[in-house]
């Protein structure tokens, strides 16, 4: 209850009843801290049979139609998912997008927020959109490195420059990029 209270942002991804069980519902969310941005995923969506449903990025693309069209589309005799997770992939890249329009929207008019979003209406939208026909993105070469070279464990590295920039909020790191589990897991 402390964590909640003092969260700017609640990112998770409970089954549509796991937190309403545990006495986190969205009213006592909201009521604990209301300038909370809760921003929610869950496998199957908020409505309908399946809403309760455990589920992950690869039972979705089976259950949703995207292992099927990868079968037919290589020409295999059983479903072929995504050679990657694309679904958490993109579905994460909407929730980091809804937690900052939130951001957005509480620094102008004080007010918390909430987004909903589900693997499958990720799964759909994908399925929408058909196979790609454009051209295959091009090789990374040397415009696309930053000026600066880190050492890292690997050797000395450059960071790639980031796809955007935002005004007024550089892009920093306090400590180069190094191996997982170099350092102990903390709150700061």
């Amino acid at each position: 209850e402390c964590l909640l209270r003092d969260a700017d942002i609640l990112l998770h991804g409970y089954r549509a009843d796991a937190l309403e069980r545990l006495g986190f519902g969205v009213n006592e969310r909201r009521s604990m801290n209301p300038s909370l941005i809760d921003v929610c995923l869950n496998a199957y969506g908020w409505s309908g049979p399946w809403q309760n449903r455990r589920g992950f990025d690869s039972l979705v693309q089976m259950s949703s139609g995207i292992a099927d069209a990868g079968m037919l589309c290589k020409g295999a005799d059983k479903p072929t998912p995504l050679p990657v997770q694309a679904l958490d992939h993109a579905t994460g890249y909407l929730m980091v997008a809804s937690a900052i329009r939130l951001l957005a929207q509480r620094l102008s008019d004080g007010s918390g927020g909430s987004a909903r979003l589900s693997l499958a209406r990720t799964a759909k939208l994908l399925i929408e959109q058909g196979p790609g026909t454009s051209d295959a993105l091009s090789a990374e070469d040397e415009q696309d490195q930053g000026l600066i070279v880190e050492q890292t464990p690997w050797g000395p590295a450059h960071r790639l420059h980031a796809p955007l920039k935002i005004t007024g909020t550089p892009m920093q790191w306090a400590l180069p990029a190094t191996e997982l589990g170099s350092h102990r897991a903390q709150w700061w």
